[in-house]
C-alpha cells in the first residue's frame, strides 16, 4: 500500500516510515521540510494524491488551550483531503486516558482531534499512547533546580517511542478499527518513583522530592493515565531502555 505519514519526518513518523518501508509498502513521510502545511492545508492534496492510506503524527507546538485550535484546524483539513481524495483509511496518534484528564488543555485537543475524525467520512483508526520514555527528561526539567526535583506520585504507564511507532505501523498496514487500540508499557510508575530511577541511572544526584502539585501531571488523579485492560502492552522495560 502508498501510505502518506503526516509528520513523517519526527521521533515517531521516521520510524513508521522505516517500518512500513521494511515491511514492502511504500510510505512517503510529509511535513513542513516537504512542503506541507497542515494548519493551511498547502500540499495536501498533493501529498495525499495515491494513497491508500494517511498516518497522521503531528503535534501541536504548545501543550496550551491552543493546541485545541491546532488540532480541530489540521484534522478538520485532512480529513476533508482525505475524503476528496479517496483516501480509504485515516490513522492519528493520541494519548492513553486523554479523556480522563480534562483539566489538561493538550488532553482535551487530543480528544477534540478524535472527535473530528469519527465524524468525518474516512474509515478511521485511533491509536492511543502512553507516554513515552523519551519525554521523562522534560517532565524533570518542568520543576527542578540545581538542588531537586519536585514530582507528584502521579501513576503512569511509559512506553519506548519505538514501541508506539510499531503500533501504529500495524495499525496503518491493517484495515480500519472504526475504534481505537490502545498501547502501553509493561510497567507502572509513581512519577516521582521514575525520576529517581532516571536521576540514579544518570549518576545525577538531585533529590526528587514528592509534590502534588508540581508540573503539568500533578492535575492527573488516579489510575488516569494507565492503560485498561484491553491494551496492547509492549515489551520494552524502562530500565532495559536506560540501558542502551
Amino acid at each position: 500500500m502508498k501510505i502518506a505519514v503526516i509528520g513523517g519526518t519526527g521521533r515517531i513518523g521516521s520510524q513508521v516510515v522505516e517500518i512500513l518501508n521494511a515491511s514492502g509498502h511504500e510510505a512517503v513521510p510529509h511535513s513542513p521540510s516537504t512542503g506541507l502545511d497542515l494548519l493551511s492545508g498547502q500540499g495536501l492534496r498533493e501529498a495525499l494524491d495515491g494513497a491508500d492510506v494517511v498516518a497522521n503524527l503531528t503535534n501541536s507546538p504548545t501543550f496550551d488551550e491552543s493546541s485545541l485550535e491546532f488540532f480541530r484546524k489540521t484534522t478538520d483539513n485532512l480529513v476533508a483531503a482525505a475524503g476528496a481524495a479517496g483516501t480509504g483509511h485515516a490513522v492519528v496518534l493520541s494519548i492513553v486516558g486523554a479523556d480522563r484528564a480534562p483539566d489538561l488543555a493538550y488532553y482535551r485537543a487530543k480528544v477534540l482531534q478524535e472527535d473530528v475524525l469519527k465524524a468525518g467520512p474516512v474509515p478511521y483508526s485511533i491509536v492511543r499512547a502512553t507516554q513515552f520514555f523519551e519525554f521523562v527528561d522534560a517532565v524533570l526539567s518542568w520543576t527542578a533546580d540545581e538542588n531537586e526535583v519536585r514530582l507528584p506520585a502521579t501513576r503512569v504507564q511509559p512506553m519506548a517511542a519505538a514501541d508506539v511507532a510499531r503500533a501504529v505501523a500495524d495499525v496503518a498496514a491493517g484495515e480500519p478499527l472504526q475504534g481505537t487500540r490502545n498501547v502501553a508499557g509493561p510497567e507502572v510508575f509513581a512519577l516521582d518513583e521514575l525520576g529517581r530511577i532516571t536521576l540514579a541511572a544518570r549518576g545525577d544526584h538531585r533529590a526528587v522530592v514528592t509534590d502534588n502539585s508540581a508540573g503539568m501531571f500533578a492535575a492527573v488523579s488516579g489510575d488516569a493515565l494507565i492503560a485498561e485492560d484491553d491494551a496492547v502492552i509492549a515489551g520494552t522495560t524502562y530500565r532495559e531502555w536506560l540501558a542502551r
